[in-house]
Parts: structure tokens; C-alpha cells; sequence
């Protein structure tokens, strides 16, 4: 059993059986998405647990009757766990995706949901992140977005002008919309291209351009969304790997570009995993940071960037000696 899961378990155990005294142990553990016996271990820690002096006085104590639980003391630990600031956040930007992407069965549930959400808000602790701006984008992403949610429920296909940041490239495409996702906090249309003849997810902020076409949206039959239980970024075969630790100043880099956030180090810098398929695509970009940006794996990766820094520098120093003369 994990610790980090247990332990909010027990935390919110108390205010949830005194909310409901007599409880049947079966719903309880129903309710917590665990077996009965391990409800059960959980209540018998339960019984160690309470404010310092650890006396019979001091414990929390429960009492069983038949299959039923009730809690007799509770040591001070009356009152339900509250929402953090940040935790507050992330399920807001959750709920407000939900409650705006087309096809949820009960809206209305979702956005009760929210306003409650709301006023707990108000009471978090602060945390450093502003509560109540949902998904973070442009004007220009937000009329995207718009567009794209007007094509689904017309059924209508689009034409976008689409850039590629792992191939640095814009490319035009026609496209049948599935769905609108928002997933940690990005806007992502999912549909059936046309042009690459398979399901992709386009971020809506790399969308230059978008027009709805008169033309219905007809994904074939065979086109199945997304698994983006593990998030949207899949590694293919063909793409090489790299180790990045980025400066304070660079650190956008790990929510602008699909990669994996390894270490938090000394300084504000961050260390992180990126794939790629284009080597020279990548050297660029590093060298776009400024020195803001370290290769730490693989080394033919960095040398690759020295040695197109050298040639920079180079060049730079004889256009300087040409102008002299």
C-alpha cells in the first residue's frame, strides 16, 4: 500500500465517519475506492492516532456495531481537509475544460460543481497561482478555440495552417475535428488529417490560421481517439533523446515543447528530457536560448552545437575584419 495514497485517506477518514455515524463498513470502503479489509487496517491505525500525551483520553477512538462504525472521539480532527491554492487550480482548469467541451452529459453538474469549487477557493491558502483564470491563452488561442468549437458542433471540417515545432515547419492541412482537450492546462484539437491520413492532436496556440469549410467532418470509421492517460506526447522509434538543464530564464522550454521534467537543482534550474527527430532543429534551438541552456547527454549533441556556435563566432569575426579594412 502506498504511503502517499494512504495517508489522505486517513486524513479525511474522521470528518467523513462523523459526517455519517453508523456507516456500513462495505459503503465506506466503497466510497474510499478500497476493500473492506483494508478499510478496516486503516481504522485500526486510526486508533494510534491522536494529540500528543497518547493516553486513552487522547486517541481517537471509534466503536463497532455489527458492520457499522462510529466515531466516539475524534482528537480534534472534526473538520475536512481544504484545498490548497494550487490544488484548487488544477481542478478548476479540469472542471471549466469539462464543462466547455461538447459532449458532456450533465453541464449543469459541472458548473455547480465549479461555483462550490470557487467559494473553497477563496478560503485556500495562497499558493502562488492565481484561482479563477482557467485555461491560460492568448486572445488569438481563445478565438481558435472558438472556431474549433463552432466546427463540432456544426460537424463541420476545417482548414489550418498548422507549425510543427519538433520539424520547425508550417505545413496547410484539412481536417475532420473529434474533440476539443485541454490537458494540463493546453488547449489540443484532436482530428482526422487528411494530409498525414491518421488521428493527431494540434496544439490550438501553433494554429495560424483556421477556416471552416462548408464541407461536413466525416473521421473515418476506424479513427479512435487519443489514450492521453499518460499524456499527450507519445516518443516514436526514429526520435533521439536528449538532457537538457535549463536556466530560470529558459524554463518555458519544458511547457512549450513535449518533455519530461527530471530534477528541480540549485539556482531555479531544471533538468529535463527531450525527444527529437531533427538533430540540427534541435542544435537550433538550443543555441536560440542563449547559454541559457546546457547539453548534458548526448555528447554528439553538444559537440554539434559548439561546433555550429564556432562557425557562428567565426563568421562574425571576419565580416568584423572585412568591415575594418
Amino acid at each position: 500500500m502506498s504511503t502517499t495514497g494512504r495517508m489522505p485517506r486517513l486524513l479525511a477518514l474522521v470528518p467523513y465517519l462523523l459526517a455519517r455515524p453508523g456507516i456500513k463498513i462495505d459503503d465506506a470502503a466503497h466510497d474510499f475506492d478500497v476493500t473492506p479489509k483494508q478499510l478496516r487496517k486503516d481504522l485500526e491505525l486510526l486508533w494510534m492516532c491522536g494529540l500528543p500525551g497518547y493516553g486513552p483520553g487522547d486517541l481517537i477512538d471509534l466503536s463497532f456495531e455489527g458492520d457499522t462504525i462510529v466515531v466516539t472521539h475524534d482528537a480534534g480532527m472534526n473538520r475536512p481537509l481544504r484545498l490548497t491554492g494550487g490544488e484548487a487550480t488544477a481542478m478548476l482548469v479540469a472542471l471549466r475544460a469539462l464543462a466547455e467541451t461538447p459532449g458532456v452529459v450533465d453541464a449543469d453538474a459541472v458548473r455547480r460543481a465549479i461555483a462550490k469549487i470557487e467559494v473553497a477557493a477563496g478560503q485556500a491558502q495562497p499558493s502562488g497561482i492565481v484561482v479563477g483564470g482557467g485555461v491560460r491563452e492568448g486572445r488569438k488561442t481563445a478565438g481558435t478555440r472558438e472556431a474549433v468549437r463552432s466546427a463540432l458542433t456544426a460537424k463541420r471540417a476545417l482548414r489550418i495552417r498548422y507549425y510543427t515545432a519538433s520539424k520547425d515547419e508550417i505545413t496547410e492541412r484539412t481536417v475532420d475535428p473529434m474533440r476539443l482537450l485541454i490537458v494540463q492546462a493546453v488547449g489540443y484539437l484532436e482530428a482526422w488529417c487528411r494530409r498525414a491520413e491518421g488521428v493527431r492532436l494540434f496544439r490550438l496556440d501553433r494554429i495560424d490560421e483556421l477556416t471552416v469549410l462548408d464541407e461536413p467532418a466525416v473521421p473515418p470509421a476506424h479513427a479512435q481517439p487519443t489514450d492521453i492517460s499518460d499524456g499527450v506526447f507519445r516518443p516514436r522509434p526514429d526520435q533521439q533523446e536528449a538532457v537538457l538543464v535549463l536556466d530560470p530564464d529558459t524554463r518555458w522550454v519544458a511547457e512549450y515543447y513535449p518533455c519530461e521534467e527530471l530534477d528541480e537543482l540549485d539556482g531555479g534550474r531544471l533538468r529535463i528530457r527531450m525527444r527529437y527527430a531533427d538533430e540540427s532543429w534541435m542544435v537550433r534551438l538550443i543555441l536560440g536560448l542563449g547559454g541559457d541552456a546546457q547539453v548534458e547527454s548526448p555528447a554528439a549533441l553538444g559537440e554539434a552545437v559548439r561546433r555550429r556556435a564556432a562557425d557562428a563566432l567565426a563568421r562574425a569575426r571576419h565580416l568584423t575584419s572585412t568591415y575594418e579594412q
